[in-house]
């Protein structure tokens, strides 16, 4: 029996080094001492103690630097080299731009909670509230979106030259040079309030605050590049574009086949030294009506006339001016019915002077790191802003239309069917407004979070194409019928476009989220990468070795956390106190068996992993649940702990954390090489899949609180356009609703005590008021205010009709054309 119980003493001391990470020698040093009592005061066989002796003989000699490194370390390190995946100059600077934030932490196996929860809650500065509250309200009242997407196809002049002269095209753009300067948070509140009243309005002013002109500019222009442009950038006397993919480059853009190349040419009646562009480039919003042009290419010096020895000198950035000889700019696209000014440019034999690459002389052929860098931050921004405002004005509408509109005696929110969907918008758009501030905060603290950008521009757009086909199928045929009425249809349109620009949300998820971010984040991973890479082979062999075993520590320690917290349901970890309490130890836990199958992964496959993409896509979608998950606990932090939202916060976080574990599940039944399948489930699912989705009853609480006027409506839905007038949809949704908490109680008098007693026979509401009135059961005061509600109603719920002749887009009825024509 005491045998028994110091094996066991000995092997919990060994779990728990391993669990708390302790150092090769610490470690060495416990198990030896543990072994030397199991010895001394235990009963062991002679079997068990040649295995656990032979154990620590090989701890020791592993202590040894030296023969470690000679027998163990070169000559794996010679393997690695040849596991290396490929890697292009491209996919490097890729790789080092931005920052590794919260994304990092997940990577560790063991978050450091207060590291995300210290972080400032982001907030508006009292200059950045009055412009949301006045200009940007006003814009918002300005729109009219079916004169923009039928009739126009194109934002009417007056709307044009309010964006220039408030300053919408300058967001980024610091005082100094006329702009607004607003933080990143105040940027992504902007972009919100205006995609819930037009997509196209909100396309046309993320595009000049996102990777463009201005950004690189302030980032990498000449001084003299800067007091030029910036501030005629911020009066709107410059409209930018930024010309990056083509028809031979998507989401390859690092493949452009355009190129420019460095010769004597004549400029301004002046020989100088320039270069010569060629160019075809497509899908560039802005490009119809920019006056400047920024534009990505591949610069040659063939003759060596800028003094280098370097004859091609890669991706490089110009700006040039519209009307630059031999370009051809003008024409448009018509994404998806879409009509935000978007087209093509070409260019042939466009002479430009040095001065015009962005930065000058010294910046040649560093064009992408430029654009990696600063897309970091404007995917963070412009996409998941977009598609969050969209989010939000969808169940902001659905929730008060599902109540209003009643079929079969009920409002159609009642049916369960319904509410299963409404709950999955609800938590969605939860789920996205809480990425997408938290991620913004992060941004105006310093973080430039490269691979949460791309998390969020891939799950963000895809929840908004969830929301939006779901919002679709509640309103039916509401939804589908266009027209002035329609505050659906447009958005549901645009969908496609926010999955597909700034690159393919299919590469997003299967190449870049884990690709980059487990190479980028591994505390490990990118130390071994670079000592293996070491030209001075002798400290690249020593800082291997550091990294190696540090690594297989790292490795070990979570797979004992993985086990030890599946099999315990995390509840001994150790994490902020509170209602939320359960969640955050359910991503230490996931967090855990995440590591430790990336680790299995990387070291077994190798540079194979990078061509099996549904399995790094699976890993990518558990980091990025984990990530999600862990803004919607920091936002309800933020929002100071409120509890009516902890329906919500439930919701959100089981819905992600189910799929964190199901998608685990799916990446161990096809990891290529199944005995290690097999033995990565007995860390990762000792017990089984254990964690569930969200509850039905859970579902129907979040349904119950957007259906009414609840404050956590208000918070949901917070930056929706939502002023109460005739041509505002979203106004006069939510005004029925609050109406329907007075004229529901007096429906349902009607039916129990006219209807149902026989007293009331007509088929139509207006006429069993009449009745209700006539019979006693209403007053002359209730039956004034029902039929007010149902005249409301019946005007949100009609959809528009059209002579035949009307329906040709751009058609205006004729007294419209002759009182515009009179005016102007």
């Amino acid at each position: 029996m005491s045998s028994v119980i110091w094996f066991l003493v000995f092997v919990l001391g060994a779990l728990t080094l391993a669990y708390n990470r302790a150092s090769l020698l610490t470690t060495t040093l416990v198990y030896g001492g543990g072994l030397l009592a199991y010895g001394l005061f235990g009963d062991p066989s002679l079997p068990l103690l040649v295995v656990l002796w032979t154990a620590l003989a090989v701890l020791v000699f592993l202590n040894i630097d030296a023969l470690r490194i000679r027998f163990i370390s070169r000559p794996f390190l010679r393997i690695y080299r040849r596991m290396l995946p490929s890697m292009s100059q491209t996919e490097k600077d890729a790789l080092e731009a931005g920052t590794v934030w919260w994304d990092g932490e997940l990577f560790t196996g063991g978050p450091d909670w207060d590291k995300l929860l210290s972080a400032a809650a982001p907030k508006l500065t009292a200059e950045e509230q009055a412009f949301i509250d006045g200009p940007c309200e006003e814009l918002c009242r300005m729109i009219d979106d079916w004169d923009i997407t039928h009739r126009r196809a194109d934002l009417p002049p007056h709307i044009w030259e309010y964006v220039k002269s408030k300053g919408f095209f300058a967001m980024i753009i610091p005082k100094k040079y006329g702009g607004l300067e607003f933080s990143a948070y105040a940027h992504s509140c902007v972009l919100v309030k205006l995609s819930s009243r037009s997509g196209v309005v909100a396309s046309t002013v993320a595009v000049p605050n996102s990777l463009g002109p201005g950004e690189l500019l302030l980032h990498y222009g000449t001084q003299e590049q800067r007091d030029y442009y910036l501030p005629r950038l911020a009066r709107g006397e410059e409209v930018p574009c930024f010309a990056l993919t083509g028809p031979r480059a998507g989401s390859d853009a690092a493949s452009i086949p355009d190129f420019g190349v460095v010769c004597k040419g004549t400029f301004e009646g002046r020989e100088i030294l320039g270069v010569k562009l060629n160019f075809s480039k497509r899908y560039i919003t802005l490009a119809p009506i920019a006056t400047v042009i920024g534009l990505a290419f591949k610069l040659f010096d063939p003759d060596k006339l800028l003094g280098d020895d370097k004859t091609d000198y890669g991706i490089t950035c110009a700006l040039i001016p519209r009307n630059t000889a031999g370009i051809t700019i003008g024409r448009r696209h018509f994404p998806m019915n879409a009509p935000f000014q978007n087209g093509p440019i070409q260019g042939k034999d466009v002479f430009v002077p040095l001065d015009y690459l962005i930065g000058g002389i010294k910046m040649a052929g560093q064009g992408w790191r430029m654009l990696v860098e600063q897309l970091s931050v404007g995917r963070c921004i412009s996409l998941p802003s977009s598609a969050t405002g969209a989010a939000k004005a969808a169940v902001f509408a659905t929730g008060a239309y599902a109540r209003i509109r009643r079929q079969f005696n009920v409002s159609v929110g009642q049916f369960e069917g319904v509410m299963e969907v409404m709950a999955r918008m609800t938590g969605t758009t939860y789920i996205m407004d809480a990425a997408r501030s938290v991620t913004a905060g992060a941004i105006d603290g310093g973080e430039k979070p490269s691979v949460p950008s791309a998390m969020l521009k891939y799950h963000l757009t895809e929840y908004g194409r969830v929301i939006a086909n779901d919002a679709m199928d509640i309103h039916g045929g509401k939804g589908i019928c266009l027209g002035p009425k329609n505050y659906l249809g447009r958005g549901y349109e645009l969908v496609p476009v926010a999955i597909t620009v700034e690159g393919a949300n299919l590469l997003t998820r299967s190449l870049i989220i884990f690709g980059q971010g487990a190479i980028r984040c591994h505390p490990f991973v990118l130390r071994e990468m670079n000592a293996a890479k070491d030209k001075d082979k002798r400290k690249g062999t020593i800082e291997f070795d550091k990294a190696l075993f540090g690594h297989i520590g790292f490795t070990i320690s979570n797979a004992v956390r993985s086990m030890v917290m599946a099999l315990t349901l995390a509840r001994f970890t150790k994490v902020p106190e509170g209602p939320t309490q359960r969640f955050y130890q359910h991503i230490n836990r996931f967090s855990a068996s995440f590591a430790f199958a990336t680790d299995v992964a990387m070291l077994s496959l190798g540079g194979y992993l990078k061509k099996k993409e549904s399995l790094s896509a699976r890993l990518g979608d558990v980091l990025s649940c984990m990530y999600l998950a862990s803004m919607v606990l920091k936002h309800y932090e933020n929002q100071g702990r409120q509890e009516a939202d902890l329906p919500l916060v439930e919701w959100a976080c089981r819905t992600l954390l189910y799929k964190a574990q199901e998608q685990l599940h799916s990446f161990l039944r096809n990891f290529p090489n199944r005995f290690l399948a097999g033995f990565m489930r007995v860390f990762i699912f000792p017990r089984g899949q254990t964690y569930h989705a969200p509850s039905d009853p859970l579902s129907h609480q979040l349904v119950d609180q957007v259906m009414h006027p609840t404050i956590t409506r208000d918070r949901l839905t917070d930056g929706v356009y939502r002023t109460v007038e005739p041509t505002n949809p979203l106004g006069l949704l939510h005004e029925a609703l609050v109406l329907s908490e007075t004229a529901e109680p007096l429906e349902k008098r009607i039916r129990v005590d006219g209807v149902k007693t026989g007293r009331i026979t007509a088929l139509d509401l207006p006429g069993q008021i009449q009745q209700a009135l006539a019979a006693g059961i209403l007053s002359e005061t209730e039956a004034a205010m029902l039929r007010d509600y149902d005249r409301r109603v019946m005007d949100i719920i009609n959809v528009d009709d059209f002579n035949t002749e009307d329906m040709a887009a751009g058609h205006q009825p004729v007294e419209l054309r002759q009182v515009r024509v009179g005016n102007a």
